[in-house]
């Protein structure tokens, strides 16, 4: 059995990112891939601008008076326009241009208004430059804002904008076709055998990819015959960039998608030394990648999120970014065997300065609860043995595209 790293890496040599590429308005850019990098056409922000409601003086005026005249204001979109003299200041409001002649703002709260009603009273003292945000002091014009390979979402729809671009230009949309096998799989609605359970796997598995912003090609529930099977993965080939299924991947008699594959294409490997997951396959049918998940709800869902998804983001010409893990300390008794790494299903909690992390309950590869309830994964090397309370541990939080 491969280790998880071997496996991934072994996917991550064998693709290349798809190369077509489309321009989409960036109303319609979340979730899709950059294929060029981004640079700013514009300073941001594009002028010096208040950073609260106040006035907008000249710092100098202060060495000699506390007391100032105003004699206008500026407001956003509505510069003022004059320039400022000796002992004058003006009224300016939250994102409003400060005007050349002036180099500070005084928050409204920190003055008073004098006699006259155009008489300003300073109460605290100033530095130099307080609240104005500076010309580009966020991005220079030219400033590489994103690098190619970047996935939009949707703060990044709004960065985009604020620079003034509306189209944008990506990398195609990967197509996946899914679909499910096993004579023991009932479509969720219709009548259910005493010795049948409803197909979980394709519905979870679809909506994980459709998150992850590619098309998904939904071929349905295919029973164990290996003729339907090669006719599935054929039709599947035809119109999709990689094929994702669940089960038929192990040993048994009836387990055909291995066999088909290995007919039809070609198995890179089959076994992975990961619980749950052993059984996860990786190939190729005519030109189509393939993943194929162990038939177990849990099995699947984590074998998606940690092996296959990192090879389908790098089809997708998507940047290469690691989970990120976080260290914990294990709140109770964790039962582990060494020969394989543990995706355990957990819930950590920050008790007393730490985080504290605890089973999710029962660990069994087809209890989906467990990923309902937990919150995160506890990473258990592979050659680790039983973990006691009170020892660290390393988790990774489970999020975007599994909650």
């Amino acid at each position: 059995m491969l280790a998880v790293n071997e496996a991934i890496q072994q996917m991550l040599a064998a693709i290349d990112p798809i190369a077509e590429t489309e321009t989409v308005h960036i109303a319609d850019a979340v979730n899709r891939v950059l294929a060029d990098s981004v640079t700013s056409t514009v300073d941001v922000p594009g002028y010096n601008n208040s950073a609260m409601d106040g006035y907008a003086l000249r710092v100098a005026d202060l060495q000699h008076t506390d007391t100032l005249q105003m004699v206008g204001e500026s407001r956003a979109g509505h510069p003022f326009t004059g320039a400022l003299n000796a002992g004058e200041c003006i009224r300016i409001m939250t994102g409003a241009q400060v005007p050349e002649s002036a180099d500070t703002v005084v928050a409204q709260e920190n003055t008073e208004l004098g006699a006259s009603a155009n008489r300003i009273h300073i109460c605290s003292p100033l530095k130099l430059g307080n609240n104005i945000r500076k010309q580009g002091e966020e991005l220079k014009v030219g400033a590489v804002v994103y690098a190619h390979g970047s996935k939009l979402h949707p703060v990044d729809i709004g960065m985009l904008a604020s620079l003034g671009i509306a189209n944008i230009s990506v990398r195609r949309q990967l197509t996946i076709a899914v679909f499910s096998t096993g004579d023991e799989l009932v479509q969720p609605g219709q009548a259910r055998r005493s010795d049948q359970l409803y197909d979980s796997n394709r519905f979870v598995i679809h909506a994980m990819l459709e998150r992850c912003g590619y098309q998904v090609l939904n071929l349905g529930l295919i029973p164990d015959n290996k003729q339907e099977i090669a006719d599935a993965f054929i039709q599947a080939a035809k119109q999709a960039d990689a094929i994702v299924c669940s089960g038929g991947v192990s040993v048994g008699d009836a387990d055909y998608t291995k066999q088909v594959i290995a007919e039809l294409g070609a198995v890179g490997f089959w076994k992975v030394a990961m619980k749950p997951g052993k059984p996860f396959a990786f190939g190729k049918v005519d030109g189509a990648w393939f993943f194929g998940l162990p038939g177990n709800p849990v099995s699947a869902t984590v074998t998606l999120q940690q092996l296959a998804l990192p090879a389908l983001q790098r089809l997708a010409g998507e940047r290469e970014l690691q989970p990120v893990v976080l260290g914990a300390i294990a709140g109770e008794a964790l039962k582990k065997r060494p020969g394989r790494a543990d995706f355990q299903r957990g819930i950590v909690r920050y008790e007393n300065g730490e985080n504290r992390v605890y089973s999710a309950g029962p660990q069994g590869s087809g209890m989906l609860s467990s990923l309902v309830h937990g919150n995160c994964l506890i990473l258990l090397e592979q050659d680790r043995n039983h973990v006691a309370a009170g020892e660290a541990v390393q988790i990774q939080m489970l999020q975007t595209p599994i909650k």
